[in-house]
């Protein structure tokens, strides 16, 4: 991966955080200001680095004091350069994967109601370069911290932890846990499974799928292909029949592994 394809899949991933319409003068942060104290606790129990992300500032606003020390770098590191800092120490290939699995849970967390937004947490583990120059496997677990009054993601939290995994040579990986379920979807794998599993979608289905999947909601979709809401919705339950999905989401993470959309 170059600079320019670093750039380019960043600014996707930037435009898609700027869908999210907020009302700065209703964010109350007096609650956020309250966690803090319990954020820094949990960081030192732990020893897990801690950091928030503000999506309607578009940057960090909390990080724990030991978030940068896990690798062998200060927090005045990180504080001078911004979260770009951490960024750059990720792996190139690993960086690009993370991005695109970003945006594309991005896309189908906007059609998710607010309790669905805050029943998953995103876990990944991937390769990081450390103060001595050497890549390292890295845990990170995000999940959603708060919603505003509208239900948009507004602040979420991140925490990392050296993986019990140091096989530098292996790639990503990612998967979505449902606290509610304890279900876990598999968000990117090395290999595809097997194809021939008897599971057949009309061109319809797929077309659909894959407009869900870009980030259309019904009644977009229902506009654009000229067929009525009913009409979408119904295709969209048996598509998670077929597939055995609970929700839009798997849908679509389990027609990606298996090659349909």
């Amino acid at each position: 991966m170059n600079d320019t394809e670093k750039l380019n899949i960043s600014n996707i991933y930037l435009k898609l955080l700027n869908q999210q319409y907020f009302v700065a003068e209703e964010l109350d942060y007096t609650n956020f200001n309250k966690r803090i104290p319990t954020l820094q606790a949990l960081s030192t129990i732990g020893n897990s680095g801690i950091s928030v992300f503000d999506l309607f500032k578009k940057e960090h606003i909390f990080y724990s004091p030991n978030f940068c020390t896990i690798l062998g770098y200060s927090l005045q590191d990180i504080i001078d350069n911004g979260h770009h800092f951490f960024d750059n120490k990720i792996h190139p290939d690993d960086f690009i994967e993370l991005m695109k699995n970003g945006i594309t849970l991005l896309k189908l967390f906007y059609q998710f109601s607010s309790d669905e937004k805050s029943n998953y947490k995103l876990v990944n583990e991937y390769r990081v370069l450390n103060a001595e120059n050497k890549y390292i496997r890295l845990l990170e677990q995000h999940q959603v911290l708060e919603l505003d009054k509208y239900g948009n993601l507004w602040l979420t939290l991140s925490t990392i932890d050296i993986s019990p995994n140091q096989d530098i040579e292996g790639k990503i990986k990612s998967q979505l846990l449902n606290f509610k379920t304890g279900e876990i979807v598999t968000f990117k794998e090395d290999s595809k499974p097997d194809k021939t599993i008897g599971i057949f979608l009309t061109q319809r289905e797929k077309q659909i799928l894959q407009m869900v999947k870009e980030g259309y909601l019904s009644k977009e979709i229902s506009d654009k292909l000229a067929i009525s809401l009913h009409t979408v919705n119904t295709h969209r339950q048996r598509l998670l029949s077929k597939l055995g999905a609970n929700n839009s989401m798997e849908a679509v993470v389990f027609a990606s592994k298996l090659g349909l959309v």
